[in-house]
């Protein structure tokens, strides 16, 4: 288990997170797009925002893979199937906590349930699990993250 490994683990199980994500936004099965969601949090710009976006969740991916580290040190074991717990975990709670009740609540731009007609926002509220951005949006959140997971534990568990 090496630090290195985590990075790795983090770079490559957000750069396939991502990559679902964005696949299942292409193929209309969601119409969630996190970096886009991230990005607007810092700018009103459509195309800073992705970009800013995309350099967000890599960095929070990262940050992310530290924590499973932080984890796997504490138990004394890491391995690919642990990795993918704590990946279905992380979903659970990026779907449920994180983008339904913390980011409308700090994110500038994004309406939330006591938002009134007369003051419009630029984005529709993630809601619980993601569902309003569609009925197949938690089933494919969750997948990408239990895939981060296995990825991160896999990466950890066999550098070193």
């Amino acid at each position: 288990m090496t630090i290195w490994g985590a990075l790795a683990g983090g770079f490559i199980g957000t750069l396939v997170l991502t990559t679902a994500l964005r696949a299942a936004n292409e193929f209309k099965l969601t119409r969630i797009d996190i970096p886009f969601l991230l990005g607007t949090c810092l700018t009103v710009n459509r195309s800073r925002a992705k970009a800013l976006g995309y350099l967000a969740h890599f960095l929070f991916g990262e940050l992310f893979a530290l924590g499973y580290y932080g984890l796997f040190v504490a138990l004394g074991t890491s391995s690919w199937w642990l990795g993918a717990l704590f990946g279905l975990v992380h979903g659970l709670f990026a779907g449920t906590a994180l983008v339904n009740l913390l980011l409308p609540a700090v994110h500038p731009r994004m309406g939330t349930n006591l938002t009134s007609a007369p003051r419009t926002a630029l984005l529709e509220p993630p809601g619980f699990l993601l569902l309003n951005y569609g009925v197949v949006t938690p089933v494919v959140s969750l997948l990408g993250h239990v895939l981060y997971g296995a990825l991160v534990g896999g990466f950890i568990s066999y550098s070193g």
